[in-house]
Parts: structure tokens; C-alpha cells; sequence
């Protein structure tokens, strides 16, 4: 690898704050009914992209592609179930190991979920100097190599499991939903020590001689929805609506009745929350959203706390400030649907702004409606950081101005292979979405490629997705254009990588 000899002087510091499962529309800018006064600072001070979808509506490809720069399919890392597991066969550097390459102290404080609990005979970090994990080292999630909650914190964690006990897997049952005013003190929860922990290394542990790559990833406010009273009372009950629902009872010829179809667990959890949801009162199921804004509301003040420190030790005089989530959350549209394994608009748009002093004064305050993707941030941080152009990733400078014809989004059901979905791709631009899909199981598809169906929406007409227009001779331009673009948009993109073998040879092919 090609490293960069640009003085560290001179190169920004590069804050990331993550979120996990946040909605696009769930910060201040965009709905005055939430409380983050300090995201809405960052889109006062930056740019906003209005269009930014994720790669993956669900955790661990999301955040794989993020982190590396390509398409899921692309790195093999489709559900869930996935992972990049052998540290000498990574198809390129993840971006804090490039950071650290570019000369940058980096820290990373809280979660990636990359799947990345392999012992290793050298512990990895995956370039991380400083790791700090909010997790026990037996949940299947820790890092070798990192500082792990259970270790350090055994009595809170377990407080914390002790409310949440009932919450299911992935506190994403009924009852995790619901949620409660939590009574475990806020530095024992999973976040409230990732926070602590990177609050300290802010005021002890950075490095004067070198710029830093912070990163610091929450959990929430992903489910379960034990929030707090103090970001609850920010709330009042009476002014929350209650969630749309569309004229039909079931789900429609879609690509979630599909994976439906096909899940058995799926389906039973889905008619699980459906049949409670159902019975509560609107008053209830309000709580539910006023839970879900206060976790919003509780990450934005870390992240408040975290870049006052930062502004104090000067390290915002000259920085770029990252802040993203990894999907959205349905919360309860289309017939009480939770979660985020779908391709509609509530599960793969997410929050995207670049803000700082980095930025010129004449980009604070603006909005950015080109199509932007997760997929951009490595590209764009790696100019940031004086690093050459990797020419295989798919994503483009989000400070530059190319502009894309539109966003892409991939979902192979929750299954694992040879028995997870079928694929469903999405091609969206501002005003259409397009979905292309298989009924059935992933395994024998490539002999049934003739039994595709098709969602499309016309999104300033219909922002619910509730009325399919694939087969309306109508939008027939429209829908055979767009999926001319989505097979060109994959052709080139497959063409290009990555390539495995060749992972540290980038500027031979500059």
C-alpha cells in the first residue's frame, strides 16, 4: 500500500459517530417533533445527504460494506449470518486500518458487528489503536485485541441483562419494543460505558504529534426501548401521532411476503408483535415511539458531550465530523412491522451529514439531494486523509461532483445460505423506486430466473410504498428505464471487483 507523505499536520481530524437502526427522518432537521439538538449543530455546520441509503436493511452487511468499501455481494457478506473472519484474506483494509496508514491515531469506541469474534494468533483490532467493545468476551461479537465491557464492568452488564431479560434475541420481541423506563444507572448500560469510556480517552489519551480518527457506534437506538426518564420527559405522550397504516389487512405481492414465504421464524415473529399491536390502545403503541425518539434523543447527547470535549482540546479547529446510521427501522407501518428486513423507505434510508471546520463555510447549512450510499464514506474519508484512490470501490467522493443516477440496495431474507432468500435488489432515485426479486429460497433460483416480479413506487405520489405500480402500463418508460440502469449500474460495478488476490497492489492499477 501506498502511504501518504502529506504532514499530519495539515490533515483534518476525522470524528465518526454511528448510530444503529436510526431512521432518516428521526433527527430534528427533518421532524420537529425529536429532540437532537446536537446533530441538528452538525447540519447547521455541514452538509446533509437527503438521499443516502444503506447497502443492507439489517446490521452485519451494512456495516461490512461500510467499513470495506463494497457492495455485500461483492464481499460475500449477505444476512446476518455473515462475516469477514479470516484477518489474512480480507479483500482490502477496512477504513480505520486505512486511517491508521494515513498517520492517524485511531480509536473506535463501541459497536462494529462485523462478525469478528475469531481468536486470532495475533489479536486484531482491524487497525484500531484503541478498541473498546460494549459487550461480553462469550456473546460472539467481541474483538480480540479489544477492551470488552464484561471484562471491565461484570455488574453492570449483568444489570443491564437482568432488565432486558425478556426481550428476546436481539431485544427485538414484543416486550423489547415496548421497553420501560430503565432503572439501571446510565454508565451501565452498553452505550452509556462505550460513551464513558471514549469521554476518557478524549481528556487522557490523545496523541498531540498525530490527527485523530475517532469512532464512536452505538447500539441504540435500535430495540430494546429501556430508555432513561430524563430523555423520556423530553417527550410529551399527547403530541406523538400514531403510525399510518395502509387499506389492506395483508401483505401484498411483495418482496417481504416473499421472504415471508420463506422464513418460518419470520413469519411468527412478525404475527407475534402484529396480534400484540393490534390489541394496544394508540395511546400504547404511541409509547413505543416516544421510547424509540428518547433513545435518539440520549445517543445525541453522547454525542454532544463528546464533541464538547473534542472543541476543548481543539481538536474541531480543523475536522470532518461523520454522522451515519446502518439502516432504519419500520417501526410498526405496513400492518405493524418492526425492524428493518425489507427494502422500503423507513428501513434503508438512513441520516448521512458531513459537518466541520473542514468543510468550507459556503457548504454549512446545505443539503445534498444526489443520490449517496454507505459505499461513499471509505472513498470519501480516504481523500480526507490524503490516501490514494482504490479505482475497484464502487463508491464516489461524497465531496466531489460526480453524480450518480441513483442508490442500490441488496436483502437475501434472514436465512442463512442455501436457504435464505432469493435476492431482492433495489434501484431508488429521488422521485421512483424499483425493486426486482425472486420468490422462494436462494437454492435452484439460478434455473427459475424467469419467475422475477417487480415492485415500483412513485415516491412523490406514494411516500408509504403502498400501491405497486410495476404492472401499471403507465410508469412502463419509467419501470424499463430504471431497470436498464439497475443491470448496467451492477454490470459495471462486478466488473470492477474487488480484487482479493491483489489487495495491496492499488497503485498499479491507479
Amino acid at each position: 500500500m501506498t502511504h501518504n507523505t502529506e504532514p499530519a499536520a495539515s490533515k483534518p481530524n476525522i470524528i465518526f459517530f454511528m448510530t444503529d437502526q436510526q431512521r432518516w427522518d428521526c433527527i430534528g432537521t427533518y421532524n420537529s417533533h425529536i429532540h437532537t439538538p446536537n446533530i441538528d449543530k452538525l447540519t447547521a455546520q455541514g452538509i446533509t445527504y437527503s438521499q443516502a441509503v444503506c447497502q443492507a436493511p439489517m446490521c452485519v452487511p451494512s456495516r461490512t460494506s461500510m467499513m470495506f468499501g463494497y457492495y455485500p455481494s461483492q464481499l460475500g457478506v449477505r444476512t446476518n449470518h455473515g462475516g469477514l473472519y479470516d484477518e489474512d484474506k480480507l479483500p482490502s483494509d477496512p477504513l480505520p486500518e486505512l486511517m491508521r496508514q494515513a498517520g492517524y491515531q485511531t480509536a473506535g469506541f463501541g459497536k462494529t458487528h462485523w462478525n469478528h469474534g475469531v481468536k486470532t494468533e495475533v489479536p486484531s483490532t482491524r487497525g484500531f489503536e484503541v478498541r473498546a467493545v460494549g459487550l461480553s468476551r462469550d456473546s460472539g461479537h467481541y474483538e480480540d485485541g479489544a477492551i470488552m465491557m464484561g471484562d471491565v464492568e461484570p455488574e453492570g452488564l449483568a444489570a443491564y441483562y437482568e432488565e432486558t431479560k425478556e426481550y428476546g434475541g436481539g431485544e427485538e420481541n414484543s416486550k423489547g419494543y415496548i421497553g420501560c423506563t430503565s432503572q439501571v444507572p446510565t454508565p451501565w448500560h452498553r452505550d452509556g460505558w462505550v460513551a464513558e469510556q471514549c469521554l476518557n480517552f478524549i481528556d487522557e489519551g490523545l496523541d498531540e504529534s498525530r490527527p485523530l480518527f475517532l469512532y464512536l457506534s452505538f447500539l441504540k437506538p435500535h430495540a430494546g426501548f429501556n430508555v432513561p426518564k430524563e430523555f423520556e420527559d423530553l417527550y410529551d405522550l399527547n403530541e406523538i401521532p400514531d403510525i399510518p397504516q395502509p387499506p389492506w389487512e395483508l401483505e401484498q405481492d411483495t418482496h417481504l411476503a416473499a421472504t415471508d414465504a420463506v422464513n418460518e421464524s419470520s413469519q411468527i415473529n412478525y404475527w407475534e408483535k402484529r396480534h400484540v399491536w393490534e390489541a394496544m390502545t394508540p395511546e400504547e403503541r404511541k409509547r413505543t415511539t416516544l421510547r424509540y425518539w428518547a433513545n435518539c434523543s440520549w445517543l445525541d447527547d453522547y454525542l454532544g458531550q463528546a464533541l464538547e470535549k473534542l472543541e476543548r482540546q481543539g481538536r474541531l479547529d480543523n475536522a470532518l465530523i461523520v454522522f451515519v446510521s446502518d439502516h432504519g427501522e419500520m417501526m410498526g407501518e405496513r400492518q405493524h412491522r418492526f425492524s428493518k428486513y425489507c427494502l422500503y423507505e423507513s428501513s434503508v434510508r438512513v441520516p448521512m451529514i458531513l459537518a466541520g471546520s473542514y468543510l468550507p463555510q459556503v457548504a454549512h447549512d446545505t443539503v445534498d439531494d444526489r443520490p449517496a450510499e454507505l459505499v461513499d464514506l471509505v472513498p470519501t474519508l480516504s481523500k480526507v486523509a490524503g490516501l490514494p484512490r482504490n479505482p475497484q470501490l464502487p463508491g464516489l467522493d461524497l465531496l466531489g461532483e460526480t453524480k450518480r443516477l441513483g442508490t442500490f440496495c441488496e436483502f437475501h431474507g434472514k436465512g442463512t445460505e442455501p436457504h435464505h432468500s432469493a435476492p431482492a435488489l433495489m434501484w431508488r432515485k429521488q422521485d421512483y423506486k424499483l425493486i426486482m426479486y425472486m420468490p422462494g429460497t436462494l437454492g435452484g433460483a439460478i434455473g427459475r430466473i424467469g419467475e422475477f416480479q417487480g415492485e415500483l413506487y412513485d415516491l412523490a405520489a406514494d411516500p408509504n410504498e403502498w400501491h405497486n405500480a410495476y404492472g401499471d402500463e403507465k410508469y412502463a418508460a419509467i419501470r424499463e428505464r430504471m431497470t436498464g440502469e439497475l443491470l448496467m449500474h451492477l454490470a459495471c460495478v462486478w466488473s470492477r471487483g474487488p480484487v482479493f488476490y491483489d489487495r495491496h497492489g492499488l497503485a498499479a492499477l491507479e
